[in-house]
C-alpha cells in the first residue's frame, strides 16, 4: 500500500511535524513506501516450522547462590535511634 501525498500531510498533521510542502514531503514519501515494502518482504517469509526465540543465543544467566551473608542487626541499629517499637523505627508524622 504505497502511502500518498495527502497521507503524508496527514500523518504529519497528526505527529505535529511541519511538513506541508510537497519538496519536504516527497523524500519522506519515497522513505516510507521502502519501509512498507520492506515489511511487506519480511513478511512473506516463509516462518513454518520456526520457534519464537527470546534471544538469538541460547545463552543462561549465570546467578549467584542465594546465601545469607549479612548478620542480622537489627538491635544494633535501632539501638542507635531515638524512637523505636516492636522492631521499628519511629518518626515524626509528615502527612496530616
Amino acid at each position: 500500500m504505497p502511502f500518498s501525498k495527502k497521507a503524508i500531510e496527514h500523518i504529519a498533521h497528526l505527529a505535529r511535524l511541519g511538513v506541508e510542502h510537497t519538496l519536504e514531503a516527497d523524500p519522506i514519501q519515497e522513505d516510507l513506501n521502502r519501509i512498507v515494502a520492506m515489511v511487506d518482504q519480511i513478511s512473506s517469509a516463509n516462518t513454518e516450522g520456526i520457534e519464537p526465540m527470546a534471544h538469538p543465543f541460547e545463552a543462561a544467566q549465570r546467578l549467584r547462590p542465594d546465601d545469607v551473608t549479612e548478620t542480622n542487626q537489627q538491635t544494633q541499629l535501632l539501638a542507635l535511634s531515638s524512637q523505636s517499637e516492636a522492631g521499628l523505627f519511629l518518626v515524626p508524622q509528615v502527612i496530616e
